[in-house]
């Protein structure tokens, strides 16, 4: 019984660290991972590969009923693929970003892929990441954390991964994306960006990763999920 299987949510804005403290947690527990952005990302991407605008809702709503997506592991890392074509890198990009916030600002596209997050519950256990992981999807997970940063902090460490990449990024403008995105998930109608209100907060701003994961595990344990 999925119902059975233990989840642990990891929420919070883009570039506070969540995807990398679930992977940690998630492996190092054993358990399964669910990226839910990802799963936005695609849907987002896919429209613009299927020729449909972000603002054309029962579009959009029907391509996430419909999203033909899948996930690997491979050496650490989570490939995602769209009707079997890699699409990990063009969905981490800005746009894929700017997508992923449009289409899940849609009540029918977050009403479609609901479902399709929940069967990711399987054993032994399943670490989500996400925006309203412990308030909508899995509101009865045992232990729930939201993890932040200060809009400034999120976007120094965003400009030092693309930069990493090779890619040409203005700082200004990433602050000014993230800070968009954060009043566009803070405030929509369907599913808005909050702490869950048995969520554990905590604020990365000035702690190092190792740091986060250690007080993260620590909480683990002290639920007995280890």
């Amino acid at each position: 019984m999925a119902a059975d299987v233990p989840v642990i949510t990891v929420d919070g804005p883009s570039g506070a660290g969540k995807g990398t403290i679930s992977h940690m947690l998630a492996e190092s527990l054993g358990w399964h991972l669910l990226d839910s952005g990802a799963l936005y990302r695609v849907t987002g991407h896919a429209c613009l590969l299927e020729g449909v605008s972000w603002d054309d809702e029962p579009a959009v709503a029907e391509i996430a009923r419909t999203l033909d997506v899948s996930f690997s592991g491979v050496d650490g890392e989570i490939l995602v693929a769209y009707k079997g074509r890699d699409v990990s890198q063009a969905i981490r990009t800005e746009e894929g970003g700017r997508g992923a916030s449009t289409v899940a600002a849609i009540a029918s596209v977050r009403q479609a892929l609901l479902a399709r997050q929940r069967d990711f519950q399987q054993p032994p256990g399943l670490v989500a990441d996400g925006r309203d992981m412990g308030t909508v999807v899995f509101p009865a997970a045992p232990l729930k954390f939201f993890l932040t940063a200060s809009p400034e902090e999120r976007a120094r460490r965003r400009y030092k991964q693309l930069i990493a990449k090779g890619e040409n990024v203005s700082l200004r403008r990433l602050l000014e994306d993230i800070k968009e995105r954060d009043e566009r998930d803070s405030n929509r109608a369907v599913s808005p960006l909050v702490p869950a209100e048995d969520a554990i907060i905590l604020d990365s701003s000035t702690m190092p990763i190792a740091e986060v994961f250690a007080s993260v595990m620590s909480r683990v344990e002290e639920k007995g999920l280890k």
